[in-house]
This record gives structure tokens, C-alpha cells and sequence, in this order.
């Protein structure tokens, strides 16, 4: 049986996790849920309560890199694996001074000690190493996509939704370039599917994964 995904469509980390199994053509159930609603099956399956979650039934994988690099692990057709160092050091930045200045800047109120417009800044500082680093592109790391293009875009996307009119006035062609790229991909849309929040059998939904 092809393993369970606890998911959260809009959830940038579950798109990570959604994108790296498609690139391995990991076939999984795929269990849409509300964060807040949260059902009895997924907190029992996740130690974090967060999602993704890959139930493997012998073992869960919580983390969304982590779930990336198993999927690509059993099969990776498109060497995303075959990256610089660089490119792990980027996805660290990315899930650590990046994100924190994204949810800053994205939800202000939730921070009232930090400054919206200084996470801003800090969160576009990435940005301009990350337009650098692509030049002339279209990716990360040359003419295809890497492990970290498909795990950093995400999160982009997420930063350039809070104002899309600013992110695309700022002088980033590159990156606006390969964002929009990765959101006309067959593969973005693929995993961007809409499915109702699963319900457990017993509760009258015979047909409740993807």
C-alpha cells in the first residue's frame, strides 16, 4: 500500500513535500486535513501535529526536507540530488533567517516586538542572493531544477503573495522569472489539486484519500 501524506494544500512546507514526491513519482494517499480541525488519525500519526507527515506505517517522517530526500532517495529520474553544497546551504537559510523574517513580515501581528518593514528587509536580502546566484538560469544551479529550487520556491512564493504588486517592482528579474516559471509547471499545478478535508471511513466516507 503506498504510504499515507498528511497535508495542508496552501502550506508551503506540505508543497515541499508534495513537489519532492511527485519528482519521484512516489505514489501516496493523500490526506487533505484543516489546521484548525485537526482529525484524531493525523495527531496520533504526526509527533509534531504539524503537517506534512509521511505515515510509512513502520516509521513517520514529520519533516518536509526529510520527506524530500526519502522520496528522492527511492528514485530520483531528474538528479535533484546532484547539487552543490551551496544548494543545502541555501535551503538552510531558507528555513531559518528567511522564513523567520517572512512570517514577520506576513503576519505582523502575531510578532508585535518585531518591525514588518525590517523583516521585510531582511527577508529581501535573501531574495537578492538568491537573484544572484540564478544570473542567467533559469535555475539555482544552471539550465534544470536542483533539490533546493523546488525546496526554497515554496517560500518565495509565499513572500511574494504578501504584496505582489511590490515583489514585482523590485529589481529581481531572475527570481521573478523563475518564480513564475514554477507556478505555470505542469507539476506546480499537479500538486495544487483541491480535495476536501478527509474524514475517517466510520464517519460515512468509504472513499476518503486521493
Amino acid at each position: 500500500m503506498p504510504p499515507v501524506l498528511w497535508s495542508f494544500r496552501r502550506c508551503p512546507y506540505a508543497m515541499r513535500a508534495r513537489l519532492g514526491l511527485a519528482a519521484a513519482g512516489q505514489p501516496v494517499h493523500l490526506r487533505e486535513i484543516l489546521l484548525r480541525d485537526k482529525p484524531a488519525a493525523f495527531l496520533a500519526a504526526s509527533k509534531s501535529a504539524t503537517v506534512p507527515c509521511l505515515d510509512l506505517g513502520t516509521e513517520q517522517i514529520d519533516e518536509s526536507l526529510d520527506i524530500m530526500l526519502w522520496a528522492l532517495a527511492q528514485n530520483d529520474p531528474e538528479a535533484l540530488l546532484d547539487m552543490p553544497p551551496l544548494g543545502h546551504e541555501l535551503i538552510a537559510e531558507c528555513d531559518g533567517p528567511f522564513k523567520q523574517a517572512l512570517d514577520r513580515s506576513k503576519y505582523a501581528t502575531r510578532y508585535p516586538d518585531s518591525d514588518p518593514q525590517d523583516a521585510r528587509s531582511k527577508a529581501s536580502a535573501f531574495i537578492a542572493k538568491l537573484e544572484a546566484q540564478i544570473g542567467a538560469g533559469p535555475w539555482l544551479f544552471g539550465t534544470a531544477p536542483k533539490l533546493a529550487d523546488l525546496a526554497i520556491l515554496p517560500f518565495v512564493r509565499q513572500f511574494a503573495h504578501i504584496d505582489q504588486t511590490w515583489f514585482a517592482a523590485q529589481p529581481w528579474p531572475a527570481v521573478q522569472g523563475w518564480l513564475a516559471a514554477f507556478k505555470a509547471a505542469p507539476r506546480f499545478a499537479a500538486i495544487m489539486q483541491k480535495y476536501p478535508p478527509w474524514q475517517p471511513p466510520e464517519a460515512g466516507h468509504p472513499f476518503p484519500e486521493s
